[in-house]
Formats: structure tokens, C-alpha cells, sequence
């Protein structure tokens, strides 16, 4: 199986990863009772974690669907090779620094970490349009 598809499933279970981390600290902060209902309720604002974790999953989940897309179709069309490799690994490591950089507050390395997401990203959309 070719580096890019380990890197793109790897990729998947970063986004279980995000679910997870926001639900725990939802739930830390809501309750069990809060998690299991029907969440009709207002609720108080998010602790500053939960606000953070959620907006690095909204992040995580409007990237990964291009990125996806375009890794899946340099496979389909033969298209692999250093920029697929290079790119498809950038994006993954990135999006695991991603997390915890945003989760303790790192406002401009946050920035600089997605940045380097979206290069790979773009090197995988290069390999797609260009070989």
C-alpha cells in the first residue's frame, strides 16, 4: 500500500481524535446527563479548552475533505509520487501538531502549523493537476 493512503487513514483516526478530545471536554464541563440528553437546552459558554478543541475540529473537518479528495485522486489517476509523498506527510504532521498547539492557546505557531498543512495540501493538488 502506497505511503499516501497509510498517511490518509492515519489522517482519519486524527479526526476520531478531534471528535473525542471535544466530547470529553464538553462533557467534562456539561455533564454525562448533558452528553446523553437531547441537548435542547441552553447552555453556558464553553470553557475556554472546549472553545478551542471545537474550533480545531471545525478546522480539521473543512480541510480534510479537499485534502481527501485530491490524495484519493492522485491514486486513482497514477498520479503518486515525491509531492503526493512529501505533501501527504506534511498535512498529516502538521494536523497532529495542530491540536494541541490550539489547545493550549498558541495563537501564531497555530497559524504557522496550518500553514505548513495547507503546503502540503497544495503539493498534493500539484501531483493531482501536474503529475
Amino acid at each position: 500500500m502506497p505511503i499516501e493512503l497509510t498517511l490518509l487513514a492515519l489522517t482519519v483516526l486524527l479526526g476520531a481524535v478531534h471528535i473525542l478530545a471535544t466530547a470529553h471536554v464538553r462533557t467534562k464541563q456539561y455533564g454525562v446527563a448533558w452528553n446523553m440528553g437531547a441537548r435542547d437546552a441552553a447552555m453556558p459558554e464553553p470553557a475556554p479548552l472546549v472553545g478551542r478543541l471545537a474550533r480545531a475540529q471545525a478546522n480539521f473537518f473543512e480541510t480534510f475533505p479537499l485534502f481527501a479528495v485530491a490524495l484519493l485522486g492522485a491514486v486513482v489517476a497514477g498520479r503518486l509520487g515525491w509531492k503526493t509523498e512529501v505533501g501527504a506527510h506534511l498535512y498529516f504532521w502538521a494536523r497532529v501538531a495542530y491540536l494541541p498547539v490550539y489547545a493550549a492557546g498558541i495563537p501564531k505557531l497555530r497559524t504557522a502549523i496550518f500553514g505548513v498543512s495547507f503546503l502540503g495540501f497544495v503539493l498534493v493538488v500539484a501531483a493531482l493537476l501536474f503529475g
